[in-house]
């Protein structure tokens, strides 16, 4: 039988071989982590890059779909506890548990948490705002609308899809205003954003591009070959089965009675 401490070491290093490191992470400015808001473990290996950079001293920030633009963590002590957190970003709508360890990692590291999403109050006004169809290309919009219909599931009035196509464009224009304003020299921002936000054919790469001084960009997307995003690099994870989406908003479509 093997003493108890040499067998403790032994189990660590058959662990440590079962579980490779994960490869090194580009120098890009700006590193995208296109994720599933269903899959914990995208968010899992988000927060495990946020810790790395943060570790080198090379993180300026972690900008985040999930808080609206304008809601931040600066000025929160790295011991801040998970409730003055959630209540600088003003966390609502989203599973905390998911995103607590992207968001806390960087809080605890020092490195400023930032809202990158659209506002709710823009929502109505970037809707009925015609000019930002312009703003992508005939393919893109139609990438971008084939998303929202899936995104629906199919239920997505056909009145609505232009307006829902726009505030797409919107959240995609704020990420990468938040982005571009937390840029520091010799440092990277992580931004934590669904694939579809992340894809370099029609999300924040293509207004990041926009820029005067454009920043160099690294998209990496989780999930395997298979689907039509954009990326330049495919990252797997483990899955995790969740209930069918569409059939709750089935369900919560039927419940709502005619207006």
């Amino acid at each position: 039988m093997l003493p108890t401490r040499f067998a403790a070491a032994l189990l660590l290093a058959l662990a440590a071989c079962a579980s490779p490191p994960p490869p090194p992470l580009p120098d890009a400015q700006v590193l995208i982590f296109g994720e599933q808001h269903d899959q914990p473990d995208h968010q899992r290996q988000t927060a495990q890059a946020v810790r790395r950079l943060a570790d080198q001293g090379r993180l300026a920030a972690v900008v985040i779909e999930m808080a609206e633009r304008g809601r931040n963590t600066l000025g929160l002590p790295r011991d801040a506890d998970a409730a003055r957190v959630r209540e600088a970003l003003a966390w609502s709508g989203w599973e905390w548990p998911v995103y607590a360890g992207v968001v806390m990692t960087a809080v605890r590291a020092g490195v400023p948490v930032l809202g990158g999403n659209l506002p709710r109050a823009a929502l109505r006004e970037t809707m009925a705002d015609a000019s930002r169809d312009a703003l992508l290309d005939a393919g893109a919009r139609a990438r971008l609308a084939e998303a929202v219909r899936e995104g629906h599931c199919g239920l997505l009035p056909a009145e609505q899809e232009p307006g829902m196509v726009r505030v797409q464009i919107g959240r995609d224009q704020s990420l990468a205003a938040t982005v571009t304003e937390a840029l520091l020299p010799g440092q990277q921002v992580i931004l934590l954003t669904g694939a579809q936000h992340a894809s370099r054919d029609r999300g924040v790469p293509l207004h990041l591009a926009r820029q005067a001084h454009a920043p160099s960009v690294h998209v990496l997307i989780f999930g395997e070959q298979g689907h039509d995003l954009a990326a330049d690099e495919l990252r797997a994870a483990r899955f995790t089965p969740r209930p069918d989406p569409c059939e709750g908003l089935a369900q919560q479509l039927r419940r709502t009675p005619p207006v």
